[in-house]
């Protein structure tokens, strides 16, 4: 499949994946209440943290099946699989077991309730173990199957598993139990099933599972890599997560709740950077093992100018239109007022966050794990007394302010570390131009939006037309501004079936 494809397919899976989780938490507010949706979001903040026992293992096994579609040395491939699989085995009975024993304290002495009972939250954090524990194995298993370059399979599977998980997590609680109890244990069910067909469609990818073994001398091979993964996961981890971790022991439950609502809308910009990720990752690995660089500079140069087109003119949506956005959809004006002004300042965080994922791609696959390490310590370092500050003095907005300046940092030490060290001349040309144009011209749009809906007094319906004119405009803004891109689309993206 070309990477047009790849592209198209995966794009596809990540907005049905959104968009049903988006779907569903009006649902979910009206059966649960603010407080236990705080709990859901305590559960996703629990399940992130719990990533960094993967210490390198899944993007260890997308790299060198990757590589192995290069070399041909698919028996390598399976014996690392099934090496691994049994390692990530024993790590979900491991989490399982210890949020099972730890449960009471995190409900005593870390979240904070009026309405919900101790026992109740002691419950529902033991469930959490169980539902982490049996999706666990979906991102190594996920991982060969990208790896392979197999993303439709891997897509499909989502689809279906993100749709029976968030649709019949809706009609538990409508039929059986409004409870945050009956969600989690929808949630496992769902989970151990998403589990084994992944793994089912690993194998398959790789030709079946026959004559493979438990190898520890592939382990020695490639632990320098997967070790500094882990490293670099627990670094992000740190900066991705940290603000959650602060902000579920300062606010109450139903503040965190509107925080993590806001996390939700926000998280719709990775729809798009994620199956990108998925795709120019294994792609810049082959690349970098058949030594062409032309390739290689013209993939991550028009990949990323592409892919900020995209995502600026949609995050400058959010800042400008959170608000009503949030009164269509949850229907609540005073949620809407309390959640749009994090909305707004995430999402400036997120979308430069989001088009760093090109120069992270680039560094794994020339193997450079060192690099993101030393530019995660170094954010880890600012951002955490940073969130701690801005989140007492601040609350759930202060949470914001904090991740939209950690990825303004990001964006410009990110830049100068990786083109120090990969694709020295084009780091410039890369910052200022295919992320410049694409950001300034939301930039200049945005604010002559603002002040034309500032100084009139719209409906709802017409502000949100008039963001979707400025979207357009901004999209053409973009492409106006790339002469080399209005060619490349005129020859309909000849470049990406490469």
């Amino acid at each position: 499949m070309t990477l047009r494809k790849n592209l198209v397919v995966g794009v596809i899976s990540s907005a049905w994946v959104a968009l049903i989780g988006i779907a569903v938490i009006p649902q979910y507010l009206k059966y649960l209440g603010v407080e236990a949706y705080g709990l859901i979001g305590f559960f996703v903040t629990t399940q992130a943290l719990l990533q960094l026992l993967d210490m390198g293992m899944a993007p260890t096994v997308n790299r060198e099946i990757a590589r192995s579609s290069i070399s041909g040395k698919v028996d390598d491939a399976k014996n690392l699989l099934h090496t691994l699989a049994i390692v990530y085995w024993g790590i979900a009975v491991i989490i399982a077991l210890s949020l099972l024993l730890l449960a009471p304290s995190i409900a005593g002495y870390w979240l904070k309730s009026e309405q919900l009972r101790h026992e109740e939250i002691s419950h529902a954090v033991m469930l959490m173990g169980l539902v982490v524990a049996c999706r666990w194995p979906i991102s190594l298993y996920q991982a060969a199957v990208i790896g392979a370059q197999r993303l439709a399979v891997s897509s499909l599977i989502n689809i279906v598993m993100a749709t029976i998980g968030s649709l019949g997590a809706v009609v538990v609680l409508s039929y059986v139990s409004p409870t945050i109890g009956a969600f989690f244990i929808w949630q496992a069910i769902v989970g151990i099933i998403y589990a084994a067909t992944m793994r089912l469609a690993a194998w398959r990818v790789l030709g079946g599972n026959k004559g493979r073994r438990f190898d520890v001398d592939i382990l020695k091979r490639v632990w320098r890599f997967s070790a500094g993964m882990g490293a670099i996961a627990i670094s992000s981890v740190v900066f991705t997560q940290m603000d959650k971790v602060i902000l579920s022991k300062i606010l109450k439950l139903e503040e965190f709740g509107h925080y993590m609502l806001a996390t939700v809308v926000v998280s719709g910009l990775y729809l798009l950077v994620t199956p990108v990720f998925n795709i120019i990752y294994p792609r810049f690995s082959a690349l970098v093992v058949s030594k062409d660089e032309g390739a290689l500079i013209t993939l991550y140069r028009m990949g990323t100018r592409i892919l900020a087109i995209a995502l600026f003119p949609i995050a400058m949506l959010l800042v400008l239109f959170a608000d009503e956005l949030l009164v269509l959809w949850v229907g609540d004006p005073d949620i809407a007022s309390s959640v749009a002004p994090v909305i707004a300042i995430l999402a400036i965080g997120s979308v430069l966050h989001g088009v760093m994922y090109f120069p992270y791609a680039l560094q794994l696959a020339y193997g450079k794990t060192r690099l993101p390490l030393t530019i995660n310590i170094i954010l880890m370092f600012a951002f955490v007394p940073l969130m701690i500050f801005c989140a007492l003095i601040y609350g759930a907005l202060g949470g914001a302010i904090a991740w939209c300046a950690l990825h303004v940092l990001y964006l410009f030490l990110g830049t100068f570390l990786t083109h120090r060290v990969l694709l020295k001349k084009i780091g410039a040309i890369w910052l200022f131009q295919d992320v410049g144009i694409p950001l300034a011209a939301s930039v200049l749009i945005g604010s002559a939006g603002y002040y034309l809906v500032d100084i009139n007094d719209y409906s709802i319906g017409l502000k949100l037309l008039i963001g979707l004119i400025m979207g357009l405009l901004t999209l053409v803004l973009s492409l106006l501004g790339s002469t080399q891109l209005r060619q490349e689309i005129l020859c309909r993206l000849e470049w990406i079936k490469k």
